[in-house]
């Protein structure tokens, strides 16, 4: 008997996904639980298996295509058996759905030119004045090409990926509704460089600063918690947990996987997990869990050649601090002017929760503890 798979919500609140590659074609036997075909979320690649055992019938959108949560993914039955779909989701018709940016007029009206809303959009986005276009599609209608065409030069207008538009969405959240503050820092970075060495010679690969500052982090953490915090309506949720979010740069855009119990964790052992992380995160292979939680964020714009910045407070945590590119300055100190390695700190906070006094205090403790670093 045909069995119809449909989407199911591999994360939360997913609303839809892209199909990156079937795994098994039409007509192709599948196992029970073995991998069917490969999909983009908003976070990660995933693998979706097959609930069922038996021949591929259909598959409800072709690689590259958007395909709804609850709309039909797959189905599978038995050899020789036949499948007609009784009702087709939209991304896999051959006639389109209905309209969600609008409907066009039968005819113009008040002359005004006929053009969907998102047409009309990208007009206004290029300067296009769109009465002046004469349309070539159905019925005179403007189409997107008309006005790339009729435009000032040429441009490309492309979709963004689901990876893009999730980090899209979740920084105007954070931005419109959390009030942020900065402040800025700096610190002599000779103790945590040699540190790091010291750490390196006895490891078995390579020691990510990041790991160094997390644990220098974590204590600044549990003496202040707001840091590790958020605002939830009237109330303050209180973490006694740390869960770290390690800012991570991919060809896709800025992840976030989370060092979960960073507390529990040695330095070595937080450099293992963040390396581990950071390839997942580059070859898309972080799970929704990997993903979720963080209670405080660090960043390291150095690594990419940053010095200060003004960080975004990922939404539902109160803080994050980014360490820029370490250089060397002329400093001062016991009034003589010298040289010295000098680290960049930017710290951004929920000004619901964190006042500026307290703010600074946060930044003059990391500033000792990174000027006296020590994981002996």
């Amino acid at each position: 008997m045909a069995h119809e798979f449909l989407l199911p919500d591999v994360g939360e609140g997913l609303t839809e996904v892209v199909i990156q590659e079937w795994l098994v074609g039409v007509g192709e036997q599948v196992g029970l639980d073995a991998p069917l075909v490969q999909v983009e979320t908003d976070k990660a690649i995933v693998d979706l298996p097959s609930p069922v055992a038996g021949i591929v019938l259909y598959q409800g959108a072709a690689d590259g295509d958007t395909l709804a949560v609850g709309e039909v993914l797959a189905v599978v039955g038995e050899q020789g058996e036949s499948w007609q779909p009784g009702q087709v989701s939209a991304a896999s018709r051959d006639e389109p759905a209905a309209p969600i940016v609008g409907t066009l007029p039968e005819a113009p009206k008040d002359g005004v030119p006929r053009a969907l809303p998102a047409v009309r959009k990208l007009a206004t986005d290029m300067g296009v004045d769109i009465a002046s276009i004469e349309g070539t599609g159905p019925d005179g209608r403007i189409t997107r090409d008309d006005v790339v065409e009729a435009g000032p030069g040429p441009i490309e207008q492309v979709p963004m990926s689901p990876i893009r538009r999730a980090i899209a969405e979740r920084l105007s959240k954070s931005w419109r509704e959390i009030p942020h503050v900065t402040t800025f820092g700096s610190a002599r970075a000779e103790p945590l460089l040699a540190e790091r060495r010291r750490l390196l010679e006895g490891a078995d690969g390579p020691m990510p600063i990041e790991a160094l500052l997390v644990a220098l982090v974590i204590p600044l953490l549990e003496s202040h918690p707001e840091f590790n915090a958020a605002v939830s309506g009237g109330d303050i949720v209180m973490r006694h947990h740390y869960d770290i979010g390690v800012a991570t740069d991919t060809p896709d855009g800025l992840m976030l996987p989370v060092v979960k119990d960073a507390k529990d964790k040695s330095v070595t052992e937080l450099a293992d997990a963040i390396l581990r992380l950071a390839k997942s995160a580059r070859g898309r292979k972080l799970s929704p869990q990997d993903l979720r939680g963080a209670t405080f964020t660090v960043s390291n714009i150095g690594a990419v050649g940053g010095r200060y910045g003004t960080p975004i407070i990922p939404y539902g945590t109160s803080a994050i601090v980014s360490f820029g590119r370490a250089e060397a300055e002329p400093v001062v100190k016991d009034g003589a002017v010298g040289v010295g390695v000098v680290l960049p700190i930017s710290l951004s906070y929920d000004h619901r929760l964190i006042d500026g006094a307290l703010g600074r205090a946060f930044m003059a403790e990391l500033t000792e503890a990174i000027e006296k670093a020590s994981f002996t």
